[in-house]
C-alpha cells in the first residue's frame, strides 16, 4: 500500500502522540486506557480533519483551484480546518453552515469554530436545519464557476475516498507506534460521524492485517445508517488504493447509544466525560464528537465490555475549540448528579 502515489501536503504535525491515560484508567478500575492524540495534528488547533485535508487540499492545488467550498454544522471543526489550509495555500474558502441544534446562544453562533473560520479569512453562509446542504453547496459552486473561479468542493467532514486516505495513514502510524513500544491493542475506539475517519482506519487496519477490533461511537445517524455509510466509503477507499475486496461488512461496527437527542446536543454523560478527561488528564474534549466517543468508552469500561487487563486506545478526533460555543452546557449535571 503505497500512499505516496497520491498528492499530499505535509502540513500535519505527525506522528501524533500515543500516551497512557494513567489516572483515568485508575479511576475506572478496568482496562489500561491509551490515547492517540489526533487533537495535536496542527493547523488551527488540530483535529482529525487535518489528516484528511493533507490529501484533499493537495488534490485541490493540483487541479489549480483558487477557492475551496465545504459544508457542515455551525460549530464545524472541518470548516475551521479547511479555512486554515486555504489560508496557508493562498486560496479562498467558503463554508456553508447548517443549524442542526436550534441554539440561539451568541457564543454558539459566533464564537469557537465560527470565530476562527472568519479569522482565517473564510466567508460563511448559514442555513436552517434539514436543508439539502450538498445541493446548496453545488449551487454556490456553480455560481462561483460562472464568475470565473476554479472551485474545489469538499464534502462535509472531508469524507470521501481521498480524505479517508488520511486515516489509512493513521492506521499505519498507530500500529508502528504500538509495535515500537510492545503495546498490544485489544480495542481501538473513536467518535464516528461523517464516516471518513472510521472508513480510513478500517481499510488501513485490514490492509496490514492488524487484527485490532475497531469500534466507532456514533454522533448523529442511527446505527444501521452509520455502519452502512462507513462500509460504503471503506469499500470505495480500498478500491482507490488498489486493494478492493479487503473490507467485509462485519469489519464495520458502530454503537450509536450515546448520540442522545441529536447531533451537537450533549447528554449528561458527554459532559461527564469532558470533565473527567479535563480534571484527570488535562485533556480537552468537545461536546459534539470526542465527548460522546469518550462517554461510550467510559460506559464500556464501567459495564465490563472492556475488561481489566485489556488495552484500549481512544483516538481523540479533536474539536476542543467548540467548547467556547457550549459554555452554557458545561454547567449541566453529570449522570451521577442527575440521578440524585
Amino acid at each position: 500500500m503505497h500512499l505516496a502515489r497520491f498528492p499530499r501536503l505535509f502540513l500535519a504535525h505527525l506522528p501524533t502522540p500515543l500516551e497512557p491515560l494513567t489516572r483515568l484508567s485508575k479511576e475506572l478500575g478496568g482496562p489500561e486506557i491509551w490515547i492517540k492524540r489526533d487533537d495535536c495534528t496542527g493547523m488551527s488547533t488540530g483535529g482529525n480533519k487535518t489528516r484528511k485535508l493533507e490529501f484533499l487540499m493537495a488534490e485541490a492545488e493540483a487541479m489549480g483551484a483558487d477557492i475551496v467550498m465545504t459544508q457542515g454544522a455551525t460549530q464545524s471543526n472541518h470548516g475551521r480546518q479547511t479555512a486554515a489550509f486555504a489560508s496557508k495555500l493562498g486560496m479562498k474558502c467558503h463554508i456553508l453552515l447548517e443549524d442542526r441544534t436550534g441554539y440561539k446562544d451568541s457564543n454558539y453562533n459566533d464564537n469557537g469554530n465560527v470565530l476562527l473560520d472568519h479569522l482565517h479569512g473564510a466567508t460563511t453562509e448559514k442555513f436552517p436545519g434539514g436543508h439539502d446542504m450538498p445541493g446548496e453547496m453545488e449551487r454556490a459552486a456553480e455560481e462561483a464557476r460562472a464568475g470565473g473561479q476554479k472551485v474545489y468542493v469538499i464534502p462535509g467532514g472531508g469524507s470521501n475516498p481521498t480524505g479517508a486516505l488520511g486515516y489509512v495513514n493513521c492506521a499505519l502510524e498507530l500500529v508502528q507506534q504500538a509495535n515500537e513500544r510492545g503495546l498490544v491493542i485489544d480495542h481501538l475506539v473513536h467518535a464516528t460521524g461523517s464516516s471518513g475517519t472510521q472508513a480510513g482506519l478500517v481499510v488501513g487496519l485490514k490492509a496490514i492485517n492488524a487484527n485490532i477490533p475497531l469500534l466507532g461511537f456514533g454522533t448523529r445517524a442511527p446505527q444501521p445508517k452509520q455502519e452502512q455509510m462507513v462500509y460504503d466509503l471503506a469499500v470505495k477507499t480500498a478500491e482507490k488504493l488498489g486493494c478492493a475486496g479487503i473490507v467485509q461488512r462485519e469489519d464495520v461496527r458502530a454503537d450509536t447509544s450515546y448520540v442522545g437527542e441529536g447531533y451537537g446536543l450533549p447528554r449528561p454523560d458527554t459532559i461527564e466525560a469532558i470533565r473527567m478527561f479535563a480534571e484527570l488528564e488535562g485533556i480537552l474534549l468537545d461536546p459534539v464528537y470526542s465527548g460522546k466517543g469518550a462517554a461510550g468508552l467510559i460506559d464500556y469500561c464501567r459495564k465490563g465490555h472492556f475488561k481489566k487487563g485489556e488495552r484500549v486506545v481512544f483516538l481523540h478526533t479533536g474539536g476542543s475549540v467548540a467548547l467556547f460555543g457550549y459554555d452554557a452546557h458545561l454547567n449541566q449535571p453529570t449522570m451521577a448528579e442527575a440521578a440524585e
